[in-house]
């Protein structure tokens, strides 16, 4: 399973701490930066992110800036992305079961390491139950 990883530069040391855990657990990772803790916009990184999981070259996506909340609403504009911000590691696991969230994000500045590592075992070990979350997360979809 390949994972796209991008964050800001608030998110920059959480997005190493990411990629190592994605590692040690046998993903792929595409990290789509940025590279260094530069001032950068997190438009684009949620953006890099969001394309690659929804043209299918990636299977999902991780993102974080500094409250999660940047990066959510940049992923959600792409068609096909559910983004989902876990603030606890029980919003990750029913953002994957009932909401069929395809890319995560954390905030930087307000979740701990062991909140992100417990939120992305919850995430990737959960699968969609579909059912009355099927037909809600359907109307979801673009229209047009």
């Amino acid at each position: 399973m390949k994972i796209a990883v991008g964050s800001d530069h608030a998110g920059f040391e959480f997005k190493k701490i990411v990629i190592a855990w994605l590692e040690r657990n046998g993903y792929e990772v595409s990290d789509m930066g940025p590279f260094n803790e530069d001032s950068v916009d997190y438009p684009d990184y949620a953006r890099k992110v969001a394309v690659a999981v929804a043209d299918g070259n990636c299977d999902s996506g991780v993102l974080l800036c500094g409250t999660g909340i940047g990066v959510s609403i940049a992923a959600n504009k792409i068609p096909g992305i559910r983004a989902a911000l876990a603030c606890r590691p029980e919003f990750a696991t029913l953002a994957r079961q009932h909401n069929n969230a395809n890319i995560i994000c954390f905030s930087a500045r307000f979740t701990d390491e062991a909140t992100i590592d417990q939120s992305l075992h919850n995430w990737f070990t959960a699968e969609f139950e579909g059912g009355r979350h099927e037909k809600r997360v359907n109307k979801i979809e673009p229209c047009c």
